[in-house]
């Protein structure tokens, strides 16, 4: 049924991941199901999901229960105690979208939510958990202990397969998928990769949703890692196990005590799998108090900073060009990884923001100058966001799928990192490579041979892999470490900002291995912060004893054994 409040897109509270009586770590065995209904009710909340382990056995006994109350209804054999009960179920089934759902164990104990549509039947369901290997013996068990079950990818492929909306549960915990520092060949960071990019993966489900900075989950996985392109949505959820929360474990929240608001047009399950299936990240938020100001998404992208994904212009006037380089990003990141652009703030998060004056008169403006200047055509989105009391634009860039794309059919810009430079001759045919599908080759000059446990070089920063003198002009070749991607004949009056770095670092300050901070035969040469980013050059000593020299790593590019080499903890990769 859907249930609406008006016509225009409302903000709708909802706890997707709510254990029931049918689980065996239920903590409170005396609660009913319609307990549960009436606290969710209590907590504000407008969609809650059942989601026991490996078993839909709660939501079926909650039906079975109404079916039996309904039955004696219509045999007019309901006393008034249950004739209460079936009323309150009904009242509250109309205000409440309650969705059946599953916290299904796959291999090597990771959880995954499926959240189904109320027209789900539940024998449906009961064969897709069989389908997922839970023992049929089992089925009624609510246990995470199922045995032998199917690896993480078949169950978000069966899951979307069947119309659910496919969670990772509390992913950056305990038997989460994106949980920190997990060791061994099962637990690879290759590993970690495809269990978080997975394209039939709608979401993550994180603990850390409201907390601020560049080392959050949701700000891992905004789509600036070079291992992690792919934006991830994330939500917050109880996991309750229990009514209220635990009055002295903070950890053991009750029905409602970590909650989601979802933007939706209608209070229905396909209005809501369509807002996980999309790209719009603004149309979920964690819940506020009433007393507490809404969540401020730009505000929380500019604690997270510019990236290869997110820029930020002040104004968009077209004295000083401002107008000109946001129509430059554009096309630099609809030729790169997509992003978003923010228009009326400033990249510093601490100062004010300037806002947009008359915001629908420059979104006409924007969406005129990218349909007259950028080629091929490109479908942006742009609307409007709330922050500080101003009106932002934002503007969301998808990957151009007919690259390269032009400012007026000759400028084509490319993004690298925080900036967005004018593609050079290589980044160009790269560009056209893949618009007609063509693989790249192996960069010529791969690693030297050496050690198999070798550290891989960072994921960003440049480094220079030849050099050759012509008529007295030294000429490089660049590779971007973040797609190893490489550029021949740059030179120092060619380069932009971080190849001119690197080169002039080169040409002019070589590394003195006496002078670089070894660990091990990874080393730190040195390091600068530049517009609130720390960047460093690192050095690598191979088995010949030949450098090879990594210039402006961000922290992005930090991975496994060069985090002690920049002072951080390994085991946090």
């Amino acid at each position: 049924m859907t249930r609406k409040k008006d016509k225009k897109m409302h903000w709708w509270r909802m706890d997707l991941h709510v254990h029931t009586p049918a689980s065996r770590d239920w903590e409170q065995p005396e609660v009913s199901y319609l307990d549960i209904l009436r606290k969710a009710e209590e907590r504000g909340l407008d969609i809650i999901a059942f989601t026991d382990h490996n078993t839909v056995a709660g939501y079926r006994a909650m039906l079975d229960e109404i079916e039996q109350l309904e039955l004696l209804e219509r045999l007019e054999r309901l006393h008034s105690q249950e004739k209460d009960r079936l009323d309150e179920y009904r009242r509250l089934r109309e205000k409440i979208l309650i969705l059946p759902g599953v916290e299904f164990t796959a291999t090597f104990g990771f959880h995954i939510l499926g959240i189904f549509s109320p027209e789900t039947m539940v024998r449906e369901l009961e064969h897709l958990l069989i389908s997922l290997h839970i023992p049929p013996d089992k089925l009624d068990e609510g246990s995470t202990e199922i045995g032998a079950s199917i690896d993480v990818l078949t169950a978000y492929h069966l899951l979307n397969e069947a119309g659910g909306i496919v969670i990772a549960a509390h992913a950056n915990s305990s038997h989460g998928v994106a949980m920190r520092g997990l060791r061994g060949f099962a637990f690879s960071g290759q590993t970690r990769i495809a269990y978080t990019q997975d394209e039939h993966l709608h979401a993550l489900e994180v603990t850390d949703l409201e907390k601020k900075g560049r080392r959050t989950t949701a700000a891992f996985y905004n789509g600036s890692k070079p291992e992690y392109p792919r934006r991830m949505r994330c939500i917050q959820a109880s996991d309750a196990h229990r009514l209220d929360n635990h009055p002295k474990d903070k950890n053991r929240l009750g029905i409602g005590g970590r909650v989601t608001e979802v933007l939706l047009p209608e209070l229905n399950f396909e209005a809501l799998r369509e807002v996980f299936l999309g790209t719009d990240f603004t149309r979920t938020r964690p819940a506020r108090s009433e007393t507490q100001p809404p969540f401020d998404y730009v505000a929380a992208a500019r604690e997270s900073g510019p990236s290869i994904v997110q820029s930020f212009h002040e104004s968009m006037t077209q004295r000083g060009g401002r107008l000109y380089a946001i129509i430059a990003d554009v096309v630099a990141m609809a030729n790169t990884n997509g992003g978003t652009i923010y228009v009326g703030v400033n990249v510093n998060p601490k100062a004010p923001p300037v806002g947009v004056d008359n915001p629908e008169q420059a979104i006409a403006k924007l969406r005129t100058e990218i349909e007259q200047k950028v080629i091929p055509p490109l479908n942006v989105s742009i609307d409007v966001l709330q922050s500080g009391g101003k009106n932002v634009i934002r503007i969301e860039v998808p990957v151009g799928a007919n690259p390269p794309y032009t400012i007026e059919g000759s400028k084509i810009y490319v993004r690298q990192e925080t900036e967005t430079n004018l593609a050079v001759r290589d980044e160009i045919v790269a560009l056209v490579k893949r618009s007609l599908q063509i693989p790249e080759a192996t960069p010529a000059a791969a690693p030297p041979s050496g050690p198999t446990d070798m550290a891989e070089p960072p994921k960003t920063g440049v480094e220079i892999v030849a050099s050759e003198e012509r008529q007295g002009k030294l000429y490089h070749t660049i590779r971007d470490l973040r797609n190893n991607s490489e550029v021949q004949n740059v030179t120092l009056s060619s380069s932009r900002r971080l190849w001119h770095y690197a080169i002039s670092q080169h040409e002019q300050n070589p590394v003195d291995e006496k002078k670089v901070i070894w660990h091990g035969d990874l080393g730190l040469w040195q390091q600068r912060k530049t517009r609130g980013v720390v960047r460093y050059d690192l050095v690598q000593r191979l088995s010949d004893g030949s450098l090879r020299v990594y210039y402006g790593v961000s922290e992005d590019g930090i991975h496994g054994q060069w985090r002690a080499v920049v002072g951080e903890e390994e085991n946090s990769d």
